[in-house]
């Protein structure tokens, strides 16, 4: 990954209250972006994301289609499939960049595949408002699986009032209606078919394991929550080098938003059954201006439209 990992730990080896349980089901990542000459790379950044937008806004059929014709072709149906929301009060406005960024980190980071475009099925369904905002697979073993439903938010604040609602949303994609329906896209669209690391008896594995007969009490163990926080941060926006009292600084922030957040849904979540036995990862990605990102981001995507 082009990004700097600053922290990633296990939540018990960062948390800032210790009276927390359960937490042996939690982790944290901290990450940041670099400067050069006196500012926060804009450009590294949105290369980030274009190099991975592909991934989310296309299905795996699509992106083969159109190899043959180039990038630019690949990347123009891309930013087809994109919602744009580009009014400043939109809650919205941003979103898209938050779900492709926790792409490129799941894909990065943690090595995962992607199984649901969700930028395409999205546009697709019209279900922009539901589900959860990436749906990945990490091979463990020969024959062992894990799953990965993603969260991602941008915003101009991550501050307490904002946390609230980032639990709420979190609730909502670990109950049983929503698990039963992610499992059932997953087997349902072509792309798991398509995917030429999963071999042939893991696949037909996986897919008995997220049949909608199987009991979801089975999935909780090897189902994984990263929740992305996007967000514009007074540090890295005044910032002009990568020193360590600024690595410091964005530390000690994100431990302390990492124990607020997971104070605020073990509170709200633990009458989730089999609440302890889901892995949660926070993970947190500051920027130095959301408002310059996103219309950076609408820019590039109508070039590519056009």
């Amino acid at each position: 990954m082009k990004f700097e990992i600053i922290i990633n730990n296990i939540f018990d080896d960062v948390k800032l209250d210790g009276t927390l349980s359960p937490t042996d089901n939690k982790s944290v990542l901290g990450i940041i972006n670099d400067f050069e000459n006196g500012e926060w790379r804009y450009e590294q950044f949105q290369k980030f994301v274009w190099d991975n937008i592909t991934e989310t806004a296309l299905s795996h059929s699509e992106r083969q289609a159109l190899l043959s014709d180039g990038a630019g072709s690949i990347l123009a149906e891309s930013a087809k499939k994109l919602r744009l929301v580009e009014s400043v009060d939109a809650i919205g406005r941003g979103s898209e960049i938050a779900e492709i960024v926790l792409y490129g980190i799941m894909k990065d980071h943690y090595s995962a595949l992607p199984i649901v475009p969700k930028i395409f099925y999205k546009q697709n369904t019209g279900d922009e408002a539901k589900g959860s905002d990436s749906v990945h697979i990490v091979i463990e073993s020969e024959d062992t699986f894990s799953l990965w439903f993603g969260e991602s938010k941008f915003y101009n604040s991550i501050e307490n009032a904002r946390l609230d609602t980032i639990v709420a949303s979190v609730k909502d994609s670990i109950s049983l209606e929503k698990i039963k329906k992610e499992n059932s896209i997953i087997t349902n669209l072509s792309d798991i078919n398509d995917l030429e690391e999963i071999s042939d008896d893991l696949r037909t594995k996986i897919k008995a394991s997220l049949s909608q007969t199987e009991s979801i009490d089975k999935i909780k163990p090897i189902l994984n929550i990263p929740i992305l926080l996007l967000y514009e941060c007074e540090h890295t926006k005044s910032g002009t080098d990568l020193t360590d009292e600024y690595k410091q600084t964005v530390i000690d922030y994100h431990k302390d938003r990492a124990t607020q957040y997971f104070k605020k849904q073990i509170n709200k979540c633990t009458d989730v059954h089999l609440y302890e036995k889901i892995n949660f990862h926070i993970i947190l990605f500051p920027v130095a201006e959301k408002e310059k990102i996103v219309n950076k981001f609408i820019q590039i995507a109508k070039a590519y439209r056009d």
